[in-house]
């Protein structure tokens, strides 16, 4: 098999690589993904995402390493593994992120990357249902829309604005200088459906001749000619195939793949690859290393005398949900992993809001997405928005099918604990005053009970359309 370009990994880059190359008929692209098709209706109804983050065949399945950080925890690791990659089970929330962290980036040498410079991008790649403006774009290929509003989440937000909290309808139109806010969250959703890159770049180029798509094929390793990397080797239903790439091989197998592989193929730290029984090909101790993450740390409040999730996600109540969904394409089978969220500055060396708060109108066992409790709840959750703890990814063997090693390295002693328990001891914390009033002032004081912290810590990292949030370079 031989093409122009070939592409390893379908998921939020692939997607795109493939839709952009193949744009000129006279290109040849070859698109290698280990998953399958996205089919399953999971996938396509937003709310499916809660059955999504540790699917059997959907997702990769991995954990990161046990760590003192997380009580010796092995804590869920969401990867997609399909058509999409995580942006087919994501919790679809859209997030550029603050200008002022991108102008940071280009501070740092990273020319090309400061705010002025990635907004046109941003705009040529939305189709935001609200219309064309200065910062938001019109006519792109990835739909992003307004939330579902539930009367719960409204109160959120208006308790938020009693207590100081900027409200900005749109969270995703920052200006410089933006302090403590709040608002509604938004989707990578286009009508009913959720707004893959499966969906929103893939479809489309499936229908030109130019673009070939091999799933099912787990990649072994890169082929080198010297420093030059000529071909891909697969293997798929127990065969071993091999693909030529007359221009390039691109890697865009995600956070933890790519590094994965680069690793398989003899690229990486010697002393590693030695131990695990790989060939050095080329020394490069950077690949695995710096893995960024973020934690949430969440909160459940039971609710009386407001409707939440919990208890019309049964019965005749799901079969209502159900209805209006299909005829009106809004209600509870629209929403995301949160429906509202505040930014807020918790550090006083930080010059911009420093954690993020957000709010879903439901509760979860045990404090995992995936199953809501029996009692109407609502949750509240807090991340730190620049993590400083550095983990990596390690091969664990030179057997391709073998999962990597990942670590977040949560023990680190620049991870910062007890930012996120200041930020969730009182629900949210603001310049030093208490922001749990948000759930407790007068707005939702009526509804919400008494607070149970959630028994788990887990990771945000399903979020990834917009701004990633796993990072190993």
């Amino acid at each position: 098999m031989r093409a122009d370009y070939v592409i390893i990994g379908a998921g939020s880059a692939g997607c795109v690589l493939a839709n952009r190359l193949t744009e000129d008929p006279a290109v040849k692209v070859l698109l290698i993904e280990a998953g399958g098709r996205d089919w399953s209706p999971y996938i396509h109804v937003p709310a499916g995402f809660m059955k999504m983050l540790d699917h059997p065949t959907l997702t990769w399945g991995y954990h990161a390493e046990p760590d003192p950080g997380t009580a010796g925890r092995a804590i869920l690791y969401p990867r997609g593994r399909v058509l999409g990659g995580s942006s087919s089970i994501n919790g679809l929330i859209y997030v550029r992120g603050q200008p002022e962290d991108f102008d940071h980036w280009a501070q740092l040498g990273n020319r090309g990357w400061a705010w002025d410079d990635i907004l046109p991008y941003f705009k040529k790649a939305e189709n935001w249902e609200g219309g064309e403006t200065e910062v938001r774009g019109r006519g792109g290929p990835l739909s992003t829309s307004k939330m579902d509003r539930p009367p719960l989440c409204a109160a959120v937000i208006e308790a938020g604005r009693e207590i100081g909290l900027e409200y900005r309808e749109d969270v995703n139109d920052l200006p410089p200088g933006a302090g403590d806010s709040i608002g509604w969250c938004q989707q990578t959703r286009g009508g009913r459906r959720r707004a893959s890159t499966a969906r929103t770049y893939l479809r489309p180029a499936l229908r030109r001749p130019n673009l070939q798509v091999v799933v099912k094929a787990q990649v072994n390793r890169i082929v080198f000619d010297g420093r030059r990397a000529v071909a891909v080797e697969y293997e798929r239903s127990g065969t071993v195939e091999r693909a030529d790439a007359e221009r390039e091989v691109i890697l865009s197998a995600g956070a933890v793949n790519s590094p994965h592989i680069l690793q398989l193929s003899g690229i990486g730290a010697p002393e590693h690859l030695s131990r695990v029984g790989i060939p050095v090909h080329h020394a490069l101790p950077g690949v695995g290393q710096n893995l960024q993450d973020h934690y949430i740390a969440r909160i459940s409040y039971p609710v009386t005398g407001m409707p939440t999730v919990n208890e019309r996600s049964r019965g005749i109540a799901l079969c209502s949900e159900i209805m209006r969904y299909l005829v009106t394409g809004k209600g509870m089978l629209t929403y995301s992993a949160s429906l509202a969220a505040a930014s807020v500055k918790v550090l006083e060396e930080s010059a911009t809001p420093d954690v993020q708060c957000s709010i879903a109108p439901g509760s979860f066992k045990d404090g995992q997405i995936g199953e809501l409790d029996e009692f109407p709840g609502i949750t509240a959750g807090a991340w730190q928005m620049r993590p400083l703890s550095r983990g990596y990814v390690e091969a664990k063997s030179n057997d391709p099918r073998a999962a990597p090693r990942r670590s977040r390295n949560m023990s680190a002693p620049k991870f910062c604990p007890g930012l996120i328990w200041r930020a969730t001891r009182n629900s949210w914390i603001m310049r030093g005053r208490r922001v749990r009033p948000s759930i407790t002032r007068p707005a939702p004081a009526r509804w919400a009970v008494t607070r149970r912290l959630s028994s788990t810590i887990s990771c945000a990292s399903t979020a990834s359309n917009g701004c990633g949030s796993s990072t190993p370079r």
